[in-house]
């Protein structure tokens, strides 16, 4: 029996549609409201760089922009229907799945202990006692207010002094928490102080934990090899969720999908039964561009993004300048239900200045009047956003 076929541009909306990137980015984005939104998505990955907007506040205002950064940190550091922790990298996550990242504290609890000595020395070993009771005793803190005879690096994460290490130690393994930011620094407490509702619920067992993780996953990816299944959250090995589809397989629970990409290969995936069907009820995306954060969720899995929209990307960041093909961030720029370019921007705060260094449109992109307009009004939102209200566009900035 052939396998149902979900064509590129059905497979494309759909997986946009679960990434709330379909729908107008209108409406309310505070509260109730933006925690709806973060648990639609699962988890918004948090970075530091602000060459333009932190990435956490990028992805939630390119889905609604009303959204203002204050209205993120309530949600955390206020009424803690967030945590921040581990997914693929850091992220702020619903406090209600704070339950199932137990199994990931137990597991890197003894997997980090032995590999950071390798990077790190196993100096901070004898550094875990100390920090928790420092904790304990005098409340929240930061790297800064431990150790402090001992002796600090630059910066880098691999020269972290040996009580900056215990303090991140005990909150990869789920014993602090991250209670608030300060100039983007972390401050810690003890997680039965910062969550202490969700802190007192049980264990999840393992079985109810890969249950969970792959459902999760695959209601927010729409369809999914069993690899994309385990990375979404990185709470499981491969090899469980490769376990969990074919149970799930022999129980009626999910089907096996054709996926065409970009280019018109079939990908064999997992879906729930009727998705087909569903695609055709996904609604016609607004005639509209946005810019999206390189650490956008539904760009994540840069290899998913290349197959589905043709869409090569790579963050340059750490690409030595005189290397790099476009520049140090450069923003991904969605029209519809497609990528057509790479644009590089910058805010200049002093002078209240978006500054547009280059747009490049993907082969096949001609940049008409009715574009070029569509590109500068999001400009001009973006600049509304980040306080940077006026444009300025290098000369040539227009490529390709």
């Amino acid at each position: 029996m052939s396998l149902p076929i979900l064509d590129n541009p059905a497979a494309r909306r759909l997986f946009l549609h679960r990434h709330a990137l379909i729908e107008p980015p209108t409406g309310p984005a505070k509260g109730d409201d933006l925690l709806s939104l973060i648990h639609r998505l699962g988890f918004v990955q948090v970075d530091s760089i602000n060459t333009v907007e932190r990435a956490h506040h990028m992805i939630l205002w390119s889905r609604r922009q009303s959204y203002r950064p204050r209205n993120l940190a309530v949600l955390l550091e206020k009424d803690r229907s967030l945590f921040e922790h581990w997914t693929h990298d850091a992220s702020v996550i619903p406090a209600d799945f704070f339950p199932y990242w137990k199994l990931r504290f137990s597991r890197d609890a003894a997997r980090i202990r032995a590999r950071w000595a390798n990077w790190h020395g196993s100096e901070f070993h004898a550094k875990i006692e100390d920090v928790r009771a420092h904790v304990r005793e005098n409340g929240c803190c930061g790297s800064g207010d431990v150790g402090e005879d001992e002796k600090r690096g630059k910066g880098g994460w691999w020269e972290w002094h040996p009580s900056k290490t215990a303090l991140e130690y005990l909150w990869r393994s789920g014993e602090l928490s991250i209670c608030h930011r300060k100039n983007f620094a972390k401050i810690y407490d003890l997680t039965e102080r910062v969550l202490p509702d969700h802190h007192a619920l049980p264990s999840p067992g393992e079985a109810e934990t890969v249950d969970w993780a792959c459902n999760a996953a695959l209601d927010r990816l729409g369809f999914a090899t069993s690899g994309e299944i385990a990375a979404f959250l990185d709470l499981i090995t491969p090899v469980e969720a490769k376990d969990w589809c074919a149970s799930a397989l022999k129980r009626g629970e999910i089907e096996e999908i054709q996926i065409e990409g970009a280019e018109g290969a079939l990908r064999r995936s997992f879906a729930r039964p009727g998705l087909a069907e569903e695609a055709t009820t996904v609604p016609e995306p607004p005639n509209r561009i946005r810019i999206l954060s390189p650490f956008d969720p539904a760009l994540r899995d840069r290899k998913r993004a290349e197959r589905l929209f043709g869409f090569y990307y790579r963050i340059e960041v750490f690409v030595p300048e005189p290397k790099r093909q476009y520049g140090y961030y450069v923003f991904p720029v969605m029209e519809r239900d497609r990528l057509i370019g790479r644009i590089d921007a910058k805010c200049q705060r002093g002078e209240g200045v978006l500054a547009i260094r280059a747009f490049w449109p993907e082969p096949g992109i001609s940049m008409g009047a009715g574009r070029l307009a569509r590109l500068e009004a999001e400009l001009t939102r973006l600049g509304q956003f980040t306080d940077c209200r006026n444009l300025s566009f290098a000369d040539g900035w227009l490529r390709g």
